[in-house]
């Protein structure tokens, strides 16, 4: 349901401005109290039947839609730019999905069970019943991986970004981290509640300096010393931080337990052999500077996938400034755009 559209002019990068068609639309999932809204932004920079393609862009753990636009560098203006149909998802209880009254999830399997199949559906209907291409990062990229199963012809595609298919692999300080929460879950149950760190945002935006400076003791940041313009991390923390379910938290750390002891993948937010013997094309991409997902625990999704089209590339990048980093716009983003537009042509050829 689109529930309202305008033109806007907009940046997209540095000085670089473009015009949009800017739409509110609106998914529904069903549920017994009736129904759970589903807000996603969508962007288009020409009429709806000359895009190239639909594209979703899924944020990771505790942000928003603002995890891919800023107001002074947007990927999902940068994508509509370019000529795609872009619809920018706030998964239930984050952004203007809250706003609307979307609540966090009882279970992380939500988001994948209900939020990204009932936002493709509402895809198809406003943008001509096409394929719809899935772009994700961090926790939007295992989302992405595990609701593909159930999306069937619906899905053109998957790209992820910095998503820990075996998580906390290759990341002492998330293990021990990750075994601190367990054990203090057992004793002390942490409940059902929100982590608002919106707040933890605001204190890096004002820390940033020290932060950013050698003398930050802590081993994880959450992205490359200087590789954001002050500006942009500044509006990132300010804008894109959200906050994340406890419940989804503990999910996920409870898997990457059951994997170290087990095999466990995908965080057990769904089967992974599923995901791992789909055949759709597949572009995996890691920051070998992340400190939340390192690319020993990213890259088993391109090892483990089965599929004829696949792709893995790896850049010195870290967790954020894979998306909005000073470099992104000249290396990751033309890299997606060149993914996607080849599996176009193929797409086209073979017709």
């Amino acid at each position: 349901m689109i529930l309202n559209e305008s033109r806007i002019e907009q940046t997209v990068d540095r000085d670089e401005r473009g015009s949009f068609y800017k739409a509110l639309v609106v998914a529904k999932v069903p549920d017994h109290h009736g129904s759970v809204p589903l807000a996603m932004v969508r962007k288009r920079a020409v009429p709806v039947d000359e895009t190239r393609a639909p594209v979703l862009l899924i944020h990771g753990y505790g942000q928003n839609r603002y995890a891919w636009h800023l107001p002074s560098r947007s990927f999902s203006n940068y994508l509509a730019r370019a000529g795609f149909d872009v619809f920018n998802l706030d998964l239930r209880g984050h952004g203007r999905s809250r706003h609307l009254g979307a609540r966090l999830p009882a279970h992380v399997t939500e988001f994948v069970r209900e939020d990204v199949p009932a936002a493709v559906e509402e895809i198809q209907k406003v943008s001509g019943n096409r394929p719809v291409y899935i772009i994700g990062h961090s926790l939007g990229g295992l989302i992405a991986y595990a609701a593909s199963p159930r999306l069937g012809s619906a899905l053109a595609g998957i790209t992820t970004l910095g998503s820990p298919y075996q998580f906390t692999r290759g990341s002492p300080t998330l293990a021990i981290l990750g075994w601190i929460m367990l054990h203090l879950d057992r004793r002390m149950p942490l409940g059902h509640g929100a982590l608002e760190l919106k707040g933890l945002g605001e204190a890096m935006r004002t820390l940033r300096t020290f932060i950013e400076s050698p003398i930050f003791p802590l081993p994880i940041r959450g992205f490359v010393p200087r590789s954001m313009e002050p500006q942009v991390l500044s509006q990132h923390m300010s804008l894109a931080m959200d906050r994340g379910s406890i419940t989804v938290l503990r999910n996920m750390f409870l898997r990457a337990a059951e994997w170290r002891s087990s095999g466990e993948r995908l965080a057990g937010l769904a089967d992974a052999e599923a995901f791992e013997a789909l055949d759709i094309p597949l572009l995996v991409i890691a920051g070998t500077k992340d400190d939340l997902a390192p690319p020993s625990s990213v890259e088993p999704a391109y090892l483990r996938s089965r599929s004829s089209d696949k792709t893995y590339r790896a850049f010195p990048r870290g967790h954020i400034d894979l998306i909005m980093g000073t470099e992104a716009p000249l290396t990751i983003w033309p890299l997606i755009e060149s993914w996607i537009g080849t599996r176009l042509r193929r797409r086209a050829q073979a017709a």
